[in-house]
């Protein structure tokens, strides 16, 4: 409960998929399902990610053009995006987050991270930054990683690094 005597909301823990395959199936169900109930969708990937989920909601029959002209689908480009998401109060007041609504989606895509060699510490420290965002709007999120290329030791680490970041301070 919360002091005001209404209850509180507990959103649930960030929940992450680690795909073999590159297609974005378990993305594409987490973002449409959002879509379709209305909600606001942040997406986080690298440039590669973000074509081929535009590319997958235009073949289930969506129109990503028009949902991202009209702020229910929001492309945030990494790393690019990562400094953005630094100053919470800047990306809400003048950026395209709606506080309005009841329930925002939010999808991280690391591959482009562990693709490039970023060092594991910088990883969660962008990893922090983002989940500490994500719990700041209450949001419902997703994180995935495509894992061709890594050996199970790094799979192991990254899965411990992400429950980390993801867990409340």
């Amino acid at each position: 409960m919360s002091r005001a005597g209404g209850p509180t909301r507990v959103m649930p823990p960030c929940r992450l998929v680690v795909r073999k395959d590159k297609g974005p199936a378990e993305v594409l169900e987490f973002v449409t399902a959002g879509l379709e109930m209305g909600q606001q969708v942040v997406a986080v990937a690298g440039p590669t990610c973000l074509k081929e989920l535009a590319a997958s909601l235009t073949e289930n029959g969506l129109r990503p053009d028009t949902l991202l002209r009209n702020g229910r689908l929001i492309f945030l480009t990494a790393p690019d995006c990562l400094s953005q998401l630094s100053r919470p109060e800047e990306i809400l007041q003048r950026g395209p987050l709606r506080r309005t609504v009841s329930v925002l989606r939010w999808v991280t895509d690391w591959s482009w991270a562990y693709a490039d060699g970023t060092q594991p510490a910088l990883i969660r420290s962008y990893q922090r930054r983002i989940h500490g965002f994500i719990r700041s709007l209450t949001a419902l999120s997703l994180c995935t990683v495509h894992c061709e290329r890594l050996e199970r030791g790094s799979l192991l680490a990254m899965l411990a690094d992400h429950r980390r970041a993801a867990r409340p301070d």
